[in-house]
């Protein structure tokens, strides 16, 4: 019972929060100056015909009152999943269209990323939280220090002349097209998914370390070993399961939120997904794509901390999600 009226109750504050960001970015927009798409020899009659079908103009193409936008919006964009056509960056081409057409590439790197990087840091933290103390701990947390601390898109370029550049390993920049699954594809992919795998493996290796560390040293897992366990046993039966309460919710946040993807990577390595498609709409003033990709990672990022959150009563059933006791 908890824990559906807490699952309601954080549904109802992310819709919330959901809209009061939309709606933000959607004034915000409105706002700014809108140089007409005529000025770059463009068909203005269709973007008029794309504003008036959204309720951004009249029949005439002159703007109505921004209260009245802002309701056609949420009627018609919100509700009706009308985004608009490209004003820009594909001109007149419906804008939820290329967005799912972007869509795989991204979810494929993020996913093979996650594939590479959750078994690799989990491996690692415990190995180093099993060497506490020694050579191979220090080792291995020095390397997570240095991870951490430097940005991915250094490592970005690090890998991009060193592995495509002078080894020539692999090309320089992911291969377009639609077929994602290909040997081809995946070795053009490779280098922006070990670019975004590093940082989320010293992360995970670092939280597992530390979460493991804490457990080995419990009173409980002493119990255990005087009880006749070996040190395998306690680790393996009592130590991994309680380090991966507060671990596992971590995983799956990253698993949902392998949609948002990564602005930087995916622009350096010209990945044909969803990031450089943001970016360029930010540079180019394509309104509709803003507005469409700013709900989209608005929407993973809310769902990603839900998910977190309901998943600890999941993984552990004494943990009451909602309960005041």
């Amino acid at each position: 019972m908890y824990t559906l009226k807490y699952t309601a109750k954080r549904l109802l504050f992310m819709i919330f929060t959901f809209l009061i960001i939309i709606s933000a970015c959607f004034i915000l927009v409105r706002l700014l100056p809108n140089v007409p798409a005529q000025q770059f020899g463009k068909d203005m009659d269709l973007v008029l015909k794309s504003r008036y079908r959204q309720g951004l103009v009249d029949e005439k193409g002159n703007e109505i009152p921004l209260l009245v936008q802002y309701f056609n919006f949420f009627r018609k964009t919100l509700i009706g999943g009308d985004w608009g056509i490209s004003e820009k960056l594909y001109f007149g081409q419906d804008c939820f269209g290329v967005f799912l057409e972007k869509l795989p590439n991204t979810i494929l790197v993020n996913a093979y990323s996650s594939l590479l990087a959750v078994p690799l840091g989990l491996m690692l933290g415990i190995y180093a939280a099993l060497k506490k103390n020694k050579w191979q701990d220090h080792a291995i947390s020095t390397g997570v220090m240095i991870l951490v601390s430097v940005p991915s898109y250094v490592y970005a370029f690090l890998i991009q002349y060193y592995l495509c550049y002078k080894l020539d390993l692999f090309p320089l920049h992911m291969r377009g097209g639609g077929e994602y699954f290909t040997w081809a594809t995946f070795r053009s992919m490779l280098p922006a998914v070990i670019s975004l795998s590093l940082s989320s493996i010293a992360g995970y290796a670092r939280f597992t370390r530390a979460e493991l560390t804490e457990v080995l040293t419990s009173d409980y897992l002493l119990l255990a070993r005087t009880k006749g366990l070996t040190r395998a046993q306690t680790t393996t039966r009592h130590a991994l399961r309680n380090a991966m309460v507060p671990i596992f919710p971590s995983i799956l946040t990253e698993v949902i939120a392998v949609l948002s993807g990564s602005l930087i990577i995916e622009s350096i390595f010209e990945v044909p997904g969803v990031g450089p498609l943001y970016t360029e709409s930010i540079t180019t003033l394509d309104y509709n794509f803003f507005l469409l990709l700013s709900a989209f990672y608005t929407l993973i990022g809310l769902t990603a901390g839900i998910v977190m959150d309901l998943s600890y009563g999941v993984i552990d059933p004494r943990i009451r999600m909602g309960s005041k006791k």
